[in-house]
């Protein structure tokens, strides 16, 4: 931690789940560099296990998890009244998935694989 930045208390809260490990630490990276505090899963259930939405700023999770997918992770969010920015990453890209996340609540949906400072964007709205 360098003097500029913020102390961890006070840094936003992102959540992360992506079940490739390769590429969860690449997100887990630009989270970090973005100024989240990145809590990251393999898959869904442990997060939706400790399910503790008033802590979380930011969900960004993949669509196809290994126990299930990402539209029910947000669902799960939605249900415990949270209100924070969702993003939706997916290699299996179709407008019906789209339209099915936009409609779940997913403010943005990105196709993998990332180009640079794609999820960066995407955070800034």
């Amino acid at each position: 931690m360098t003097s500029s930045d913020p102390p961890i208390a006070t840094r936003p809260r992102a959540v992360l789940i992506e079940d490739d490990e390769g590429v969860r630490r690449s997100l887990q990276l630009v989270l970090h560099a973005r100024g989240y505090d990145v809590r990251a899963y393999a898959s869904a259930l442990p997060f939706l296990e400790n399910l503790r939405q008033d802590e979380i700023d930011l969900l960004v999770t993949d669509y196809r998890l290994p126990d299930g997918d990402g539209l029910g992770v947000l669902r799960a969010l939605l249900r415990d009244g949270w209100h924070g920015r969702s993003i939706l990453v997916t290699a299996f890209p179709s407008s019906m998935l789209t339209d099915s996340a936009k409609a779940c609540g997913f403010d943005v949906v990105l196709e993998k694989p990332l180009r640079p400072n794609e999820l960066a964007g995407a955070i800034a709205g």
